[in-house]
């Protein structure tokens, strides 16, 4: 397990800050990877890392990669939604390496959502 240090989350952020998003200004479809800290201590960084290497070499100009804080179930941690234009967004849990890879092959990339990681559809509402 990836330790959380302070040193981690500002090269993050300034990761971030620098723009090294993929594709930001001309995308369809957002990959969203939740890191808050519960999700970092079950291994988000390493799912960022696979997210960001897979759209690189797949799809650097059509896909934006974001980062948001806690989803809110973090027994399911890592967590990643993936939105992609005109369609309902999709919430994924207990992801790693590998499974993010094949989110972004089938889901993100190929529109076919991704049954054996999907935990919800839809936008989350208030009653």
């Amino acid at each position: 397990m990836t330790k959380l240090t302070r040193e981690g989350l500002e090269r993050l952020r300034e990761e971030l800050r620098s723009g090294r998003r993929t594709g930001v200004a001309t995308t369809r479809a957002r990959l969203t990877v939740h890191l808050g800290t519960c999700g970092f201590a079950s291994g988000a960084g390493k799912v960022l890392d696979a997210a960001r290497q897979a759209l690189e070499e797949l799809a650097p100009d059509a896909v934006e990669l974001a980062t948001t804080g806690c989803a809110g179930l973090c027994c399911r941690e890592p967590m990643a939604t993936v939105e992609r234009e005109g369609e309902r967004p999709v919430k994924y849990a207990d992801l790693d390496a590998a499974a993010i890879v094949d989110v972004v092959r089938e889901h993100v990339l190929g529109g076919q959502v991704v049954e054996k990681y999907a935990l919800a559809v839809g936008e989350e509402t208030v009653a």
